[in-house]
C-alpha cells in the first residue's frame, strides 16, 4: 500500500468510528413531574414541639378548607356520628394507605379502640373523633411533604398560652389529668386528626 493512502485509509476509519459512537447513544429517561393529585404525603401525625415553628392562624371558618379536604371532613363525621365502628375503618381504607391509628404495630383499628375503650366497645373513639372535628384548625406545613390541616388547633399551640375559652374547648377532649400530663410533657399528645390537600386521610392518633 503506497504511503500516501495511509492517511486517507486513517481518515476514513476514524471517521466509520466516530459515526459509529455517534449512534451508539446512552439511553435516557424523561422526567416528567408528578400528576396534579398525585403526590405522596408523609404526615404519620406524631406530636411537633409548637414552640419549634412560628404561631399558626387558628381556623374556624369550614369554608375555609379546600373541597377534597371539606368532603373528607365530612364523610368522616357521618361515619362516627353513625356509631358504627365498620363504617369509619371503611372510610379510612378510600386512600391508598391506612390512616395512622396508632404507634404501635396494632393492624385492625377496630380491635384497637376496642381494647383502649372496652367500657363502650370502642364508641367513646368515635366520640372523641367528632369533638375533635369540631374544633378549629390549622394548616401547617405548608410547601412540604408534611403539608397538613390538623385539628384540633391545640396540637400546635404551647398549651400554657391557651386563653380561658381555648381551655373551655380542651377540656371537652381531655381530662383534667391529661391537661396536667401535656402541660409536664410540653405538648398537645391527645388525639389529633389530619388531611392531606389533596383530601387524603393521614392519622388519627394519640400519643407521641
Amino acid at each position: 500500500m503506497s504511503s500516501r493512502l495511509i492517511p486517507a485509509v486513517l481518515l476514513t476509519a476514524m471517521l466509520a468510528g466516530g459515526t459509529a459512537l455517534a449512534q451508539n447513544k446512552v439511553r435516557t429517561e424523561t422526567i416528567r413531574p408528578p400528576a396534579p393529585g398525585s403526590q405522596t404525603f408523609k404526615n404519620e401525625g406524631h406530636a411537633v414541639d409548637p414552640s419549634a415553628a412560628a404561631m399558626p392562624e387558628i381556623i374556624t371558618d369550614q369554608a375555609r378548607l379546600p373541597p377534597a379536604v371539606a368532603r373528607m371532613r365530612e364523610r368522616i363525621l357521618a361515619a362516627a356520628r353513625s356509631g358504627d365502628l365498620g363504617r369509619v375503618v371503611a372510610v379510612m381504607k378510600t386512600g391508598t394507605a391506612m390512616p395512622v391509628f396508632s404507634f404501635s404495630d396494632d393492624s385492625d383499628p377496630i380491635a384497637f379502640w376496642k381494647a383502649n375503650y372496652p367500657d363502650s366497645e370502642g364508641v367513646e373513639a368515635l366520640s372523641i373523633l367528632i369533638n375533635v372535628l369540631e374544633t378549629g384548625f390549622v394548616h401547617v406545613d405548608v410547601g412540604t411533604p408534611q403539608e397538613i390541616y390538623l385539628w384540633p388547633y391545640f396540637a400546635r399551640l404551647p398549651l400554657k398560652s391557651l386563653t380561658p375559652a381555648q381551655r373551655v374547648e380542651l377540656f371537652r377532649i381531655v381530662t383534667g389529668a391529661d391537661y396536667k400530663e401535656m402541660v409536664e410533657f410540653g405538648v398537645y399528645s391527645f388525639y389529633r386528626l389530619g388531611i392531606a390537600p389533596d383530601g387524603t386521610w393521614q392519622f388519627f392518633v394519640s400519643g407521641d
